[in-house]
């Protein structure tokens, strides 16, 4: 036997819950049907609709693609019409003067066995005219990223003409030895004038493990006029004394182990002119 519900108001309460699911239903099918007509169904996923940009005058656009050209302008090796323009490097240069900095005496002309970073040559150098009124020419020359070498521009700018009637002493502290075009210059000099003499002191070997370079060390020294030695360690003190520009607080002690490498390079210059 079913028992009827005494209490009305729970019924009133249960159809009033019933109509207000019904109308949000109702509201929910009519919200859908707004979506519809704005957004297009997706077929190959959910992708996000951008608006298009609104067409902008001919005088936007130049003032724009102005503006771009002068960005362009201002990068060096900037792609132009497809290929890229080469950036200018500044010219090379021969860096000479009466005096070198400390720091570069102290890096380039140590006599270290393995000359790592030590990327350029620098040469002191002096002049001495016997019987001559002149002083003698001294100062110092620095490749600095240049085609010609030093030694190459010793002859260009120091020494451009040479005199027949008067003998030349020329002696050159060099960070390390010539270079094979550059000795096949200093024995073209020496066959050419017979009145001029050189020695170069070397505070390190270039390349002497190469053929060519042993080749050309033996044939330099072989010739009249021409002597090459390794720097001692009383040498480098010469060089810090007078080719270098120094402060009161700067000073100069010959290195730990200058006598060894003295001694070593020695020892390969001898066997190479065996």
């Amino acid at each position: 036997m079913v028992m009827a519900d005494k209490n009305p108001s729970r019924v009133l309460v249960k159809k009033k819950e019933k109509k207000a699911e019904n109308k949000t239903d109702k509201e929910k099918e009519k919200e859908k049907a707004k979506e519809k007509t704005v957004k297009k169904p997706d077929k190959g996923g959910k992708k996000t609709e951008v608006a298009p940009e609104p067409v902008k005058p001919e005088d936007d656009k130049k003032q724009e693609a102005g503006k771009g050209e002068a960005a362009e302008g201002e990068m060096d090796g900037v792609e132009e019409n497809g290929e890229f323009q080469p950036i200018e490097l500044p010219p090379f240069e021969i860096i000479s003067g009466e005096q070198m900095s400390p720091f570069y005496f102290k890096f380039q002309f140590r006599n270290v066995e393995y000359s790592s970073g030590r990327n350029k040559t620098l040469l002191c150098y002096r002049v001495d005219i016997p019987g001559g009124s002149a002083e003698p020419l001294q100062g110092y020359m620095e490749d600095e990223h240049a085609t010609a070498h030093a030694e190459e521009a010793f002859f260009l700018q120091v020494l451009p003409r040479i005199d027949a009637a008067q003998n030349y002493e020329v002696t050159w502290y060099v960070s390390s030895s010539p270079c094979v075009p550059c000795m096949a210059q200093v024995a073209s000099v020496l066959g050419q004038h017979s009145n001029v003499r050189f020695h170069i002191l070397c505070s390190r070997l270039f390349n002497w493990e190469e053929p060519d370079i042993a080749r050309g060390l033996k044939a330099l020294i072989g010739l009249p006029g021409c002597k090459l030695t390794m720097m001692k360690p009383s040498d480098f003190v010469h060089v810090w004394e007078t080719y270098v520009e120094k402060e009161e607080e700067d000073s100069f002690t010959t290195w730990e182990d200058c006598q060894d490498n003295h001694d070593y390079y020695q020892e390969i210059l001898a066997d190479l002119l065996k």
